[in-house]
Formats: C-alpha cells, structure tokens, sequence
C-alpha cells in the first residue's frame, strides 16, 4: 500500500489529492448524519421534558439550567482554572449569553422594590442630590442587587449581564490611560474561608476602548436576548435554528429581555499608575465616560494602588471630589439632543481599613460638600484572626473580600449611616452571600448592595437566590417595601426619617 501510494504521488499528486478529499467529504457527511441524529435525539428529549416539566421553556431562568452551572459547572472550573483565567471564561460566558438569566419567583412579586428617597432629577443641576422629599422623578434601579466593579472593567458585557437579574451595573475601574495593572499571579482564592485577594492594580483597556464599548450598549448595538451577536456561529444558533425549521418554536427559551428590566449603570473611575495629576485624569474621565453613566464612582481607596493619601486626606479628598463634582455639572450642562440627564449622582468609594476616626472627618467633609452617595467599602489589606485557608495564601499581598469582610463592611455602613445621619445613601459590598446578609446591610443603613466574590463560590444563579432570599426574609418579619428596611439598626434615625416622609 505504500508503494502504490508513492507511485500515485509521483505519477499524479492530484489523483491522491483527489482521494484525501473523498475520504474527508465521508467524513464530514457522517460526521453531519451523526449531529443531525443528535440534535433530533435531543430535541426529542428536550420535547418530552418540555412537556412533563415546562423546564426548557424557561430556558436560561430555569431550575435546571441554574442548578447546572452553579452546583456542577462552578465546582468544576475552580477546580481546573486558576483564579483570573475563571474569572476571563465567566466574562465569556456572559458575553456569549450562555450564563443563567434571572429566575423570578412569587415572592418577589410581593415586595416593593422602588426607592424614592435615594437620588432625584433636579430641575436644575446642583451638586446636591440627597434630598429626603419623595419624588416620582427619583433615580433607582429596579431592584437593590447590584454586581461591584471588577468584574467587566472594561464594559464588555453589560447587556448579559443585567439579563442575569442585577438592578445595578458597576463598571470599572477605568483608566485613562491603557495599563496592564500588577505581575501575574495576583489574584488567589481562599477556598475555606470563601475568600478571595486580589492585586490586579487597576489593570484596564483605558477610556477609548471603555467608551466604544457604552457606545455600542447605548446605541442598542449589543444583543442581551438569548440569541446575541457573538453567538450567530453556535451550538445555540444551530438548534435554534433547528427547532424554528421544524414549528417547534415552543422549546426556545424566552427572551431574557422579557424576564429582567434594565436598571442603572454605574462607572467606576480609577488614576493610571504613573499619573502625576490625578484630579486632571478624573476631570477628563468625567468628561469622556459622564455622559454614558447613570451614576459615577470616584475610586480613592484601592489597596493595590498607591492613592497618594487620596482615600485617607479628607483634605486632599475634598479637593479632589470639589473638582469632580464640577466636572460632572459641565457634562450636565454641556449635553445635546432630546435624552438629556438632569443629574448624574456622583459617589466616593471607601476602604474599610480607616479608622473610626478617619471615618468619621471623612463623613463630615463628604455631608459638608453633599457628595451623592458613599460606596462602603473597597478590599481589605488586613487579615483578620481565624483564617482557615493555607498561611502562604493568606500572606499574598492585595485586597481581600469575601466572607472575612462582611462582619467589618457591615460595621463600617452601620457607622458611616449613624455619622452622615442616613442623609446619604449607601452601597454596600463587602462578604454578601446570603439573602440574609443582604438584609443585615440594609438595616444597617445600605440603600443597595453590590455582590461579586460571593459569585465565585455561589455561582451566577446567585443573583436570583439573592433576590428570593431577601423578598422572603422582609416578609417574614412583615416588610413589603425596601424602603421600609433601610437604616432599621438605627431605631432614633430610622424613625426621624419616617416621621420626615409623612409631613412633606
């Protein structure tokens, strides 16, 4: 045999050329025949399924998919990946609409979630947003779970990921300029304790590629349904595809745009490295990424970077805020065109490793200039005492978060609450993987909430639990409105607030 196939070779190439092909085209017809039994075989499940449990037709939201990705995929990719190439495949994922979309439940359907005290629309700008008078025009996202920043620095998959059910979006940190952020590895999971450090170091595409990207989300140019752009190619379009062929329709999975309402869109703004005029840097951010936010965030409190005193100076702190709170009014009065925006709320976020009183200058500088909102709090640089995890992770340097953070981030809200006199609304992050953690932040004076490690641990359908967890926790002890939580740790404010409501 391979003599003659020399002799074929020499004699005429293309008569062997003409063989392979053959034998390729076979296989790629018995390679289709066997997709095709496949996808009929599945189809044929999916049908007899469909029919007993009413599962695929929920699709993405269902308890199955949910279940799926976070008690069996999740285990799996950390245990395979490391740290930051899970967290890139998790973007992935989301950005090629393949991550479980939210799973709405009875009980949430019970609960007011509308938060009218938290920011209005002015009729004219101000740098001032934290009035207390009830307002039908007041900002707020449509439900109190928000997804922190680092997970889509750089705006890549805002639309999938509203889709997973987040009320709130906190894109960032971004920076001016590009830069890489900190060497590789730097960033470790702290699997008994569900922690997790981080020095990523503000690693970032930079403004122009950030802002290209909420130009295409604004334009309407990136798909949230199901069916997104990314994925025209996949075994999704396939059987979709398929299934409409054949008048099967009824097994697509609904479009996610119809099981979850967009919310706010926040973006985080960090300095380069190397800048050397920081309030400048933040001015020109405000002025490039302004008029695509719906609330800004001036990050001075990354333990990974050096702030120059930024997180920790209340005057250094005033200055720089002043300036950015200036910015941000010329982006109001500088916009064009009929979807003008009468406020853009400006918030500082802080570290949870001030001292009571560093907290507490820095609360009353941030209630003297009437900032919009305090995001409490960053990464910790300490460790606090019983850690499980191995002493050589423990000791990596950077920002932890997790579990070891929530007792001190809800402590920190419970204080800053108490010393601005809940005059300014509150974010909280920091250790939330439970409806009830969620719960114990806002009685402690957070308006919202933002989660991100938790989802390491929990896995994507967190979000939904989330959502159903807090919605029966406030019923039990007889709450039907978010707004009746907030700040319930403070029994002397939360009444004055109260008592404010009624007579104006």
């Amino acid at each position: 045999l391979t003599h003659h196939t020399k002799h074929l070779i020499s004699n005429n190439g293309s008569v062997f050329l003409h063989t392979r092909t053959h034998t390729h085209n076979n296989m790629f017809r018995q390679a289709m025949k066997s997709l095709r039994r496949t996808t009929i075989k599945g189809v044929l499940a999916v049908g007899a399924i469909e029919v007993t449990t009413h599962l695929p037709s929920e699709g993405r939201s269902s308890e199955l998919y949910h279940y799926a990705c976070d008690e069996m995929a999740m285990p799996v990719i950390r245990r395979v990946f490391n740290p930051e190439d899970a967290h890139h495949l998790a973007l992935v994922v989301a950005q090629s609409s393949l991550a479980p979309t939210y799973r709405p439940t009875a009980q949430e359907q019970k609960i007011d979630w509308s938060l009218p005290n938290l920011w209005k629309e002015e009729e004219e700008s101000s740098t001032s947003s934290t009035s207390l008078k009830k307002d039908p025009k007041s900002i707020a996202p449509p439900n109190c779970i928000g997804l922190a920043a680092g997970f889509d620095k750089d705006a890549a998959a805002i639309g999938p990921l509203f889709d997973m059910g987040f009320g709130f979006l906190e894109i960032g940190s971004v920076c001016l300029k590009s830069q890489p952020g900190n060497p590789k590895p730097r960033m470790f999971r702290l699997v008994p304790d569900e922690g997790v450090i981080n020095r990523y170091g503000f690693n970032s595409q930079g403004a122009d590629a950030v802002e290209a990207n909420l130009k295409a989300y604004r334009s309407g140019g990136e798909s949230s349904s199901m069916m997104s752009s990314n994925e025209e190619d996949s075994a999704w379009s396939v059987v979709s595809k398929f299934l409409q062929k054949n008048g099967l329709d009824k097994l697509l999975p609904i479009s996610s745009d119809k099981q979850a309402s967009k919310g706010l869109l926040g973006i985080n703004l960090g300095k380069n490295k190397d800048a050397t005029t920081p309030t400048e840097d933040y001015r020109t951010l405000i002025q490039k990424l302004g008029p695509y936010a719906d609330y800004l965030v001036i990050n001075v409190s990354c333990p990974n970077v050096d702030m120059k005193n930024l997180g920790k100076s209340t005057a250094a702190m005033e200055e720089l805020l002043l300036a950015c709170q200036d910015e941000r009014n010329k982006v109001l009065e500088n916009q064009e065109g009929s979807k003008k925006k009468k406020m853009i709320p400006l918030l500082v976020k802080l570290s949870p490793d001030l001292t009571d009183e560093e907290l507490k200058d820095i609360c009353l500088c941030l209630m003297k200039i009437k900032i919009d909102g305090i995001i409490m709090s960053n990464t910790t640089s300490t460790r606090p005492n019983g850690l499980l995890s191995s002493p050589a992770i423990v000791a990596e340097r950077g920002g932890l978060s997790g579990k070891p953070l929530k007792e001190r981030s809800t402590e920190c809200i419970r204080k800053v609450y108490q010393w601005t006199n809940g005059s300014i609304p509150i974010i909280g992050v920091g250790g939330i993987f439970t409806g009830n953690d969620v719960y114990e932040k806002l009685k402690a004076g957070a308006s919202m909430v933002q989660v991100y490690s938790g989802m390491v641990y929990r896995g994507p359908g967190m979000v939904s639990k989330l959502r159903h967890e807090l919605s029966e926790r406030m019923l039990q002890d007889g709450y039907r409105r978010l707004d009746d939580v907030i700040g319930l740790d403070h029994e002397e404010l939360y009444w004055k607030r109260k008592n404010y409501k009624l007579h104006v």
